[in-house]
């Protein structure tokens, strides 16, 4: 009898084969839409230094990380819940889960392939997400954000 583990076979589907390619992913389309549309409903409620983080490479767990700092627990609740209705209500998603809520200094909403990241920023900088996965590419959002004088005061 052999030590050896047994090693997966061409024909094992890849989604059960645990050394498969983390690049494989079922609806990479949808993880990005998600991922930016989060990203959009942070910039539209005023969350700074928003960004997304392609993890495709990192993990087989999920797609993206979309970070963003809010200004107050009241402000990041905001942020939680329209991203919730965005994704949910509009785009038909639905939320695996949610954490840190009550506490508001740094919330998660695990959308699957998509994990939101929604800090105070003593939090954020303390924590450095994106200093921890600092090899992970950073996906270009400026065209999400508000153009400067388009805001509700500009009208």
């Amino acid at each position: 009898m052999s030590d050896t583990k047994p090693q997966p076979s061409a024909s094992q589907p890849i989604e059960n084969n645990p050394s498969g390619p983390a690049g494989h992913r079922s609806h990479p389309e949808q993880s990005l839409a998600l991922a930016m549309a989060a990203a959009k409903v942070c910039f539209d409620n005023f969350a700074t230094d928003v960004m997304i983080l392609d993890m495709t490479q990192k993990t087989a767990l999920f797609d993206y990380f979309v970070i963003a700092t809010g200004t107050s627990r009241r402000h990041l609740h905001a942020l939680s819940e329209e991203i919730d209705h965005m994704l949910q209500k509009q785009l038909n998603d639905k939320r695996i889960s949610r954490e840190g809520y009550d506490e508001s200094r740094w919330i998660v909403l695990d959308y699957g392939n998509v994990v939101i990241h929604l800090f105070d920023e003593e939090t954020r900088q303390y924590y450095g997400l994106e200093v921890l996965h600092s090899d992970a590419p950073k996906l270009d959002v400026a065209h999400l954000a508000p153009k400067p004088g388009s805001g509700p005061a500009s009208s």
